[in-house]
């Protein structure tokens, strides 16, 4: 589409979005219609804005997480595009049985109920034909689900349903058949744990010697189902669904909360318990390879922004990624992980932050007017307290040297 198509609310021009006081316009106009909907959340900003420093990084979050249903419901009304907005969310809300279930059904139920050596001994097929006939159709991770949330609301009328359920979401979870049925889904979906010493799976080692006994190798390659062949520059990994991303960020346990969001700061060693108050802070964990456990090199307010995308506020989390990272189209999957390495969970999997922000921004994009909209949030973001739009001009000039 042209620019001259796009037919903004309020009476502004394409052109105000590029244009520092076309920008502090569209900023008072946000502030009014906040004021409308939330009084006390419009001081609550103004006086963050006025004294940024003033806020601990618990009542930022919680300033942040407040405004960004607000920012998406303005953001719908200026580029008309509310209808779109309400059938993502609305997409993120058909899958949030999933979610509910994976968490108070197959993880603290059936695989704490039926363990796998077990789980690995029942008939999957048998199982598989009476859910179905349960579910009046074929057995998906969303019919699974709704039917189970909806037994649980009367578990003693539906007690033999529930016990099918339990033994299937154990065999689905915890056998190799089981598993393989569901690859690549996420109610049944279990975290392993972490072994340092076998990061790579899915490995085939054959002992056949390659070359002469003297100087030969054990020959390692990839299971064939998991290559992807490389065909000029296209690209051989598109990500995850938004079921998976919804997967990961549920996953998250939003641990900012607690200021423990190390994904984003970084894990550090415990403080002497002598030092003092105002004591440098102590250094950064090491993982077992010796890497710095540093987290987000931005500071990304990962936990935030997933916390956002589970409850389906997909600009809002977008608006919150970008505070620390406008070019969040340069990072995400397959780009950096740093993030995943320091999170909160060393012990297993850890939580796949970038899959979850590249769905992200993903979803934004497709929207209608999609990249305008994460045009205009790189220079106008009422999420970010100490800067919503840019300073005025200095005029000065900068020279920029390097390559960097």
């Amino acid at each position: 589409m042209k620019a001259d198509a796009l037919t903004l609310a309020h009476g502004l021009s394409f052109g105000d979005l590029y244009d520092r006081d076309g920008l502090v316009r569209l900023d008072g106009l946000f502030l009014d219609a906040l004021g409308a909907a939330d009084g006390d959340l419009r001081r609550r900003l103004e006086a963050a804005r006025a004294e940024p420093d003033s806020l601990t990084r618990l009542a930022e979050s919680e300033l942040i997480i407040d405004l960004a249903p607000h920012l998406e419901g303005f953001i719908g009304g200026l580029f008309g595009i509310g209808a779109e907005l309400a059938a993502l969310r609305g997409e993120h809300e058909a899958l949030a049985p999933i979610f509910e279930v994976r968490r108070n059904f197959v993880q603290r139920r059936a695989v704490k109920k039926i363990k796998a050596d077990a789980a690995a001994a029942l008939d999957g097929d048998a199982l598989a034909a009476g859910m179905a006939a349960l579910l009046g159709g074929p057995v998906t991770e969303l019919s699974f689900a709704r039917a189970v949330a909806g037994w649980l609301a009367d578990e003693d009328t539906n007690s033999q349903a529930l016990a099918t359920a339990e033994s299937y979401a154990a065999w689905a979870t915890l056998s190799d058949a089981g598993r393989a049925r569901h690859d690549g889904g996420v109610l049944f979906k279990e975290p392993g744990k972490l072994d340092f010493d076998h990061l790579v799976h899915h490995m085939v080692s054959e002992e056949t010697i390659v070359g002469d006994a003297a100087n030969g190798a054990t020959c390692h390659r990839l299971d064939a189902n998991h290559l992807r062949r490389r065909e000029g520059f296209a690209l051989t990994d598109a990500g995850v669904d938004l079921a998976g991303a919804l997967g990961e960020a549920n996953y998250c346990i939003w641990c900012h909360k607690q200021g423990r969001d190390s994904c984003s700061t970084g894990l550090r060693e415990k403080a002497a318990k002598d030092a003092a108050a105002n004591a440098a802070p102590p250094p950064f964990r090491k993982n077992p390879f010796g890497i710095s456990l540093a987290g987000c090199p931005l500071e990304e307010k990962i936990s935030e922004f997933q916390k956002l995308k589970a409850e389906g506020c997909s600009v809002g989390a977008f608006a919150t990624m970008i505070i620390d990272n406008p070019m969040v189209a340069g990072t995400g999957h397959r780009i950096c992980n740093d993030c995943m390495k320091s999170c909160v969970y060393q012990k297993q999997d850890p939580v796949d932050i970038p899959q979850a922000e590249t769905r992200t921004l993903k979803d934004v994009l497709a929207l209608p007017w999609g990249f305008e909209i994460y045009s205009l949030l790189s220079r106008w973001n009422p999420l970010n307290l100490t800067r919503p739009y840019p300073e005025s001009a200095t005029n000065k000039k900068v020279l920029v040297v390097g390559m960097g």
